[in-house]
Parts: C-alpha cells; structure tokens; sequence
C-alpha cells in the first residue's frame, strides 16, 4: 500500500495544531502551588532517632565463611593482579 501524501500532510498538521493547543493550555492553567516545604531550622523536622543499637564491626551480614581452597584461589588471582596488572 502507498502512502497517500496528502494524507499524511494532513495528520502531521492535526498534531502540530493538537500539541500547541495543548502548550496553550499549559500555559494558562498553571497547576496549583500547595508543595510543603522542608522545616528551616532541624528542631522542626518529625523524624524520630531509631531504638535500634549501633552497629559493629563484628556483625555479619549472613555471607557463609567460604571454602578454603575458593580462598586460595582468590588470593592467587588477586596477587597475580597486584604484580602484573590486569
């Protein structure tokens, strides 16, 4: 099927008409400025401080200790990075 010239003319002018109307319209009806703003000073801000205890260094983080020869093999790798690049 051949596009008609025409036709298509008349569609990309339809959208050309539509979307300036709508820029217009945009334009005319801002949308209404009821934004909150941040508190100025920290004593205003609700946030509560949490109950939880401070973390340590000593808490995992549930990775499993790993295979001695997976070790092995990772420090092999990373010192043959270290001494001839990658």
């Amino acid at each position: 099927m051949k596009p008609n010239p025409t036709a298509l003319a008349l569609s990309l002018l339809a959208g050309a008409l539509l979307l300036n109307a709508q820029a217009a319209s945009a334009q005319a009806n801002p949308p209404p400025a009821t934004a909150t703003r941040p508190a100025k000073n920290p004593a205003e801000q609700s946030s509560m401080p949490s109950n939880a205890p401070p973390a340590t260094t000593t808490q995992t983080t549930g990775q499993a200790s790993r295979d001695p020869t997976v070790k092995k093999m990772n420090e092999d790798e990373k010192a043959k990075v270290e001494t001839k690049g990658k």
